[in-house]
């Protein structure tokens, strides 16, 4: 009995510890976000905003994005915070959608802007030649756990 007790406790620790590591990494290897100037001077020119909230179907306690998201010809510039986690990208997509399930649907019409590292903004060069006028939204999605985290739509 007292084996089976030592069992379960180390193995509750363990996997305990792993959930915290995973949850954890993310928040202490994270690059410094750019400051409030920087994205400032970045939203200048901007050709689009949304804002992303928390509330979405597909977000939940662990997954979530508030802020603002500016689209210029060369760069998006999120102005708020993420929930930390590991392997976030941008997508710009075709239609608007609040959950893992509809981002799935239309992955493979999507672009894939860039990593973000950061969790307290971000400042990612867009493509060069991209046209905007393609997409009407904005995802940040988590290809490691493929996990939808916030979107917002830009245009109608």
């Amino acid at each position: 009995m007292k084996k089976l007790l030592l069992l379960i406790t180390h193995a509750g620790a363990l996997i305990v510890g792993v959930a915290l590591g995973i949850y954890l990494l993310p928040i202490l290897v994270e690059p410094e976000s750019p400051g409030a100037e920087a994205i400032t001077a970045s939203q200048s020119g901007a050709l689009f905003s949304t804002e992303f909230k928390r509330d979405l179907k597909g977000s939940d306690f662990l997954h979530w994005g508030e802020g603002r998201l500016t689209l210029s010809a060369s760069q998006a510039v999120f102005e708020g915070e993420l929930s930390p986690g590991p392997d976030y990208y941008l997508y710009l997509v075709p239609k608007f959608v609040e959950d893992e399930a509809g981002f799935l649907e239309i992955k493979s019409q999507s672009l894939q802007v860039g990593s973000v590292k950061t969790f307290g903004g971000f400042i990612l060069d867009l493509p060069p030649n991209i046209d905007l006028q393609n997409y009407s939204a904005a995802v940040v999605w988590c290809e490691r756990f493929g996990e939808f985290i916030s979107a917002g739509q830009f245009r109608n």
